[in-house]
Order: structure tokens, then C-alpha cells, then sequence
């Protein structure tokens, strides 16, 4: 038997497993990436607000960034022990930098003729925080939030070696129970999650992303495109 019908003889023998381990590796993500949020995106959108501290969202998420997330789960077992909390902390970790460097950016890049029009209406901080300024950086935030949950999808199979069982790592790091061919066919599902989560992140950065914003391939805004093209070529 060839070893790509070892692979799929695999998926229909072990399909209620790899369906669970499924299940697990996509909820601990979603629990990492909302927690990641709830930390990263306060953080970025105030440093971005006030254009200060720029180091908390540059230096310290890149510092973060080099962090290996085997050596913070090797320094967690000392710290949360084996189980699910340690794989959580070093997930979260893994997707902060990712959302408060792209947060940071998109608020402090707002051009500031919007943020001045809005202060002159009367519009005090949070209301130009939450009617200027997220508005205008929904795509580059939400690209932050896509890359970050690629990245934790991607890795969360470590669950197996943080001792928290239920995730796909169960099978890819054990070929001598489940072959190589068991061991190939759960990376494959791996690989397909980190494509899917990207592909809905995508249709979903499109839909919440204002009109205005919405993006022609050359990226400029269409209507202004269409402006620009029409007082340079007619």
C-alpha cells in the first residue's frame, strides 16, 4: 500500500478522533487569540490615541515576537505546571505582539485632519477614539487579528508537549502509535485549519471594514480612484 493510502486510510479509520482533536486545537485558539485581544487592543489603541510610548507597541512586541514558544512553555511548567494553562499563556503571548504593533500602527497612522475635524465638532477623546479613529483602522487591526490567529492555529499542536492533551499534537508527536502516515495526515489538518481561519478572517475584515475604506487593487479607496483617475485622464 502506497504511503498516500496509508494517509487517507488514516482519515477514515481515525476520523472521530481527528474531528476531536480538531475541535480542542480550535477552541484553545479562540480562547488565546480573544484573550490576546482583550490585553493587545486597549493597549494599542491608547498609545496610538496619544501617539506616545510607541516603544510598548514596537519594541515590546517584537521583544515578545523573539520569544520561542517551546522555551516559554519549558519556562511555564516551572511557573503553571503541565496543562492547559501553560499552553495558553505561551499562545496569548505568541499572538499579543502581532495585534498591538498592527493596533498601535492603524490608530496612530489616523490622518490627523480627521482627528482636528472631529475635535472641532465638539467630540471629546473617546468619542474620536470610537467614531474617527477605529473606524479608519479596521483593516490594518484586523490584519493584525488574522496573522496572530494563523500563528496560534499553526502552533497550538504544542498542547501535546505543555501536557495538555486534545489537540492534533496528540498524533503528530507520537508516530509510534499513529505511523508517519497518521503523523502526516494530522499536519495536513493543521495546514487546511491555518487556510480556513485565514480565508474567513479575510471575508470577515472585508465586511467590517467601512466603505470608504474599502480598497481597489492599486490601494487607493475606489471613490477616490475614481476621482483621481477622472481629473488626470479626462
Amino acid at each position: 500500500m502506497g504511503f498516500w493510502n496509508q494517509v487517507g486510510h488514516f482519515y477514515a479509520d481515525h476520523s472521530q478522533l481527528l474531528l476531536h482533536e480538531v475541535g480542542s486545537q480550535v477552541l484553545l485558539s479562540l480562547a488565546a487569540v480573544a484573550a490576546a485581544v482583550v490585553i493587545a487592543l486597549p493597549v494599542g489603541v491608547l498609545t496610538g490615541h496619544l501617539h506616545r510610548w510607541s516603544f510598548v507597541a514596537i519594541s515590546g512586541g517584537n521583544a515578545l515576537r523573539a520569544l520561542p514558544t517551546l522555551a516559554i512553555i519549558a519556562v511555564g511548567i516551572g511557573v503553571y505546571g503541565l496543562g492547559f494553562v501553560n499552553i495558553w499563556v505561551a499562545m496569548i503571548i505568541l499572538a499579543v505582539p502581532l495585534i498591538l504593533t498592527n493596533t498601535y500602527t492603524a490608530v496612530d497612522g489616523v490622518n490627523p485632519a480627521l482627528v482636528e475635524a472631529a475635535r472641532g465638532m465638539g467630540m471629546n477623546a473617546w468619542q474620536i477614539i470610537w467614531r474617527v479613529e477605529l473606524p479608519n483602522s479596521v483593516p490594518l487591526i484586523m490584519a493584525g487579528i488574522r496573522t496572530a490567529t494563523v500563528y496560534v492555529i499553526a502552533t497550538a499542536y504544542l498542547a501535546a508537549f505543555a501536557g495538555s492533551p486534545g489537540t492534533l499534537g496528540d498524533i503528530i508527536g507520537n508516530e509510534g502509535s499513529y505511523t508517519l502516515a497518521g503523523v502526516m495526515a494530522a499536519a495536513i489538518v493543521a495546514v487546511v485549519l491555518a487556510f480556513l481561519a485565514e480565508l474567513l478572517l479575510g471575508l470577515a475584515q472585508g465586511m467590517m471594514t467601512p466603505r470608504g475604506l474599502r480598497l481597489t487593487a492599486d490601494g487607493v479607496p475606489g471613490r477616490a480612484y475614481r476621482r483621481a483617475f477622472r481629473l488626470n485622464f479626462e
